[in-house]
């Protein structure tokens, strides 16, 4: 038999094996289909987030270092040297900040409009779907019976989901450029606990596009008057000359919860058709 002969079999045999083009995940790696994977990894969350009415976001940052008040005491009495128990204090202290972001969570979701049982969704819960703040927030949304979101990121040291968000509204994203349109896109409000590099990235990336007017004027508010205004002085950002004293206003600092639903429930970008009294 000719060696050379085609063997038709062999030949479809080999054509089954083949990937459908969809399929074949390796086919979209490399430089040159870096457009395609930004689009898909885009229209994959858009696509689930429309598919569940969801029409706009409360967006909450803050440390994924901060631990819930259970967790601060614990790691208070494990402490060994003066080390460990002046961190595991730090710890103590701080963890007021998770339960407030998780009232906040429950609040926004019980009077915002999340909670509707037909038609769209407002002021849904959205965080960068970790732990610390981000898991005290989305379990606020948990415990008020409402979705949540979670814009979690592919990182070399893993984030895991916390597992307070709604199943099938947990994102898992490759660039940052994709989860930060997530974040802005849908958000009529941002609210920033204390935190660090990511914390403040995502902070003058909203107030950024406020100032250039490259989105609405949605109301943004920081918790913690002693953390922010010890952290950054943004008087002498004016004093210099480098931003504009309504630069300066377009936040507000509060000290609570409630403190900071009375600036959400008196600002246009709250959907006022969804909100409810307190």
């Amino acid at each position: 038999m000719d060696e050379n002969a085609f063997d038709a079999e062999s030949h479809r045999k080999q054509v089954l094996d083949q990937l459908v083009a969809l399929d074949d995940n390796d086919s979209l790696e490399g430089d040159e289909m870096r457009p395609l994977r930004l689009a898909l990894e885009f229209m994959k969350a858009d696509r689930a987030l429309i598919e569940e009415g969801i029409a706009s976001t409360v967006v909450v940052f803050g440390s994924h270092l901060i631990n819930s008040p259970e967790e601060a005491e614990a790691a208070l009495s494990r402490a060994t040297n003066a080390d460990h128990l002046a961190r595991a204090k730090q710890q103590r202290a701080m963890s007021v900040w998770y339960e407030e972001a998780r009232q906040f969570g429950r609040i926004v979701s019980e009077r915002g409009g999340a909670l509707v049982s037909h038609g769209p969704r407002y002021n849904v819960l959205a965080t960068g779907g970790g732990p610390g703040i981000m898991e005290a927030a989305n379990r606020g949304a948990w415990e008020a019976g409402a979705p949540s979101i979670g814009f979690n990121i592919a990182l070399p040291e893993e984030q895991r989901p916390n597992p307070y968000i709604t199943p099938g509204l947990s994102f898992s994203f490759r660039y940052f450029a994709i989860r930060k349109m997530h974040f802005a896109m849908r958000a009529s409000a941002l609210a920033i606990f204390p935190g660090g590099f990511g914390t403040l990235d995502e902070l003058f990336e909203i107030l950024t596009l406020k100032q250039t007017k490259k989105m609405a004027p949605i109301p943004v508010i920081l918790f913690s008057r002693p953390y922010w205004t010890t952290l950054i002085d943004f008087g002498a950002l004016v004093e210099r000359g480098t931003i504009r004293k309504d630069d300066a206003n377009s936040f507000e600092i509060v000290d609570s919860v409630e403190e900071a639903w009375a600036v959400l429930a008196g600002t246009g970008p709250m959907t006022r058709t969804a909100l409810q009294e307190p």
